[in-house]
């Protein structure tokens, strides 16, 4: 649970906008910076889940998420290369990168069924705030309209992959 914690309150924070309250909002290229950064932290962890998850099911979802949230990862890079815009790192891109190796470190440990819930649960919990954030800080604050379009665009998917990701929890707590 302390890994679900950790990802919501850094999460939360970009959710809310609290890691921006005294510099103000994100400016596009901390955006781009940040959809990056949450991205490889889905597919670091769905790596992992591919290896180590017990059901298929699980490590089923692991591979949609490491496919799919490469190619978010590609659209954004593409679009910021096509911008000559350069992802400007900033605290919340650096405290989801950090929050990402601590869940992989603390998911490493677990075993077979265990890890298979740790590993859902958590995918159910980043999706969510993942979704928030998108919806309460990044997509109002984009400036440039093709780096808002990529931001609606993708979001269908998240939450597909919280759908997802809540019926696998469902069947795993049977």
């Amino acid at each position: 649970m302390n890994t679900v914690r950790c990802i919501t309150a850094t999460l939360f924070a970009i959710a809310t906008g609290t890691v921006y309250a005294q510099a103000g909002a994100p400016n596009d290229a901390q955006i781009a910076a940040i959809v990056v950064a949450a991205n490889q932290v889905d597919i670091d962890a769905g790596k992992l889940a591919e290896s180590k998850a017990k059901s298929a099911e699980v490590k089923e979802f692991a591979r949609r998420m490491v496919t799919d949230h490469t190619g978010v990862n590609k659209q954004a890079t593409a679009l910021v290369t096509k911008l000559h815009v350069k992802p400007e790192e900033n605290a919340t891109s650096e405290s989801l990168k950090k929050s990402g190796a601590d869940t992989r470190k603390r998911l490493e440990g677990l075993k077979a069924a265990e890890f298979d819930r740790a590993y859902v649960d958590n995918e159910v919990t980043y999706h969510q705030t993942v979704l928030d954030a998108v919806d309460k800080t990044l997509i109002p604050n984009a400036k440039n309209e093709e780096l808002k379009a990529l931001l609606i665009k993708v979001r269908p998917a998240f939450v597909a992959h919280l759908d997802h990701a809540k019926h696998i929890q469902a069947s795993l707590k049977k």
